[in-house]
């Protein structure tokens, strides 16, 4: 892409997810932010007055004296990032698509049968949903979701196996980050010294099962048929800043052994149209052969923290094979998907 810069909105943008995508932005080569939207208590204002940033590097300049506008009212941007919260979005994400192309990383619209669920890398062929979705709900803009920051971790190193060995089963049970509870987050007397199960009275196990079958499903005249996998998830919350891991184990119609696992997964590449986006890492998959990674702290942040990893693929005495997984969740599982995804819908010719 050539020219001047694409004008983006980002929607709810002082929370966490939003502040990321703030960061991110800055100094993006297609993208400039020309609208922050917030709460009732912050608009009006200049975002760097009232935002209460958690990020380690500084607000960047032109963001902080941007004004903050309210979310009902659309403006006239070719991209909208929604980091709104999923009861807003579900009524705001709506009104935005009836005109603009909005990426969002909230759940309220994941499961529907128009809405393209997409990590870039896994199954870009979603975006052919957008004609019907268009068709159907008489919108000149477009809604596209990126899945649940854990799914991601999981599906990541999932996707390669399951086209060369075809999935079946899987047990996945993830150690999640604190910065996934948003801000403020998990209480510290809850969370230090201590592991929280059942995120979310069980919605987040709930994603988890059935999101990767929307992902590694298949789109037949204009619609996904979901892969036929059946998944049981267990979902933890840990004393991490960044970075969900997840414990894998499956099974599949033809048993790889680990070392055929494992070149599969040292052989992914995205397809071609992902793998020059701005926002792509230079290696989508990272492959550990030794036995004691992947682990946060060392390996959240691989490729801008865009890059998901993959380690201890061994046998399974139960199923077929296990791993370890992780990726970086507010980055990669959250703001940068969503960019990421924009950057799909550009490069499609989707948004011009």
């Amino acid at each position: 892409m050539t020219g001047k810069r694409i004008p983006v909105a980002i929607l709810g943008a002082t929370g966490a997810v939003g502040q990321r995508m703030v960061q991110l932005l800055e100094n993006h080569p297609w993208f400039e932010i020309a609208v922050l939207t917030g709460s009732d208590r912050t608009i009006g204002r200049p975002y760097g007055e009232l935002v209460r940033w958690i990020l380690d590097t500084p607000i960047p300049e032109q963001a902080a004296k941007m004004v903050v506008q309210p979310t009902d009212e659309v403006a006239d941007v070719a991209i909208a990032l929604s980091a709104l919260p999923t009861d807003v979005a579900r009524e705001m994400e709506p009104r935005w698509a009836e005109r603009t192309a909005v990426c969002s990383n909230a759940s309220a619209y994941r499961a529907v049968a128009d809405v393209p669920l997409i990590i870039p890398e896994v199954n870009p062929d979603q975006l052919a949903l957008l004609e019907r979705q268009r068709a159907q709900r008489g919108w000149k803009g477009c809604l596209v979701t990126n899945p649940n920051c854990a799914t991601i971790s999981a599906v990541m190193p999932l996707k390669p196996l399951h086209d060369a060995f075809g999935l079946q089963k899987a047990h996945i049970s993830t150690l999640q980050a604190v910065s996934g509870a948003g801000y403020p987050g998990v209480a510290s007397l809850d969370i230090i010294d201590n592991i929280i199960p059942n995120i979310a009275d069980g919605g987040e196990e709930a994603k988890i099962e059935a999101e990767p079958r929307k992902l590694l499903g298949k789109v037949v005249d204009g619609q996904v048929v979901e892969a036929q996998i059946a998944i049981s998830a267990q979902v933890t919350r840990v004393p991490i800043i960044d970075g969900h891991t997840a414990l894998i184990a499956a099974s599949f119609a033809q048993k790889p052994s680990p070392e055929e696992a494992l070149a599969v997964l040292e052989a992914f590449m995205p397809p071609e149209i992902v793998r020059h986006l701005p926002s792509s890492p230079e290696r989508a998959l990272i492959v550990h052969r030794n036995g004691d990674r992947p682990q946060p702290r060392r390996d959240r942040d691989a490729g801008r923290g865009m890059s998901a990893s993959v380690g201890r693929v061994r046998a399974c005495p139960v199923l077929d094979l296990r791993m370890v997984a992780l990726s970086h969740n507010t980055i990669r599982g959250a703001a940068g998907g969503a960019i990421l995804n924009a950057e799909l819908l550009v490069a499609s010719g989707i948004v011009l």
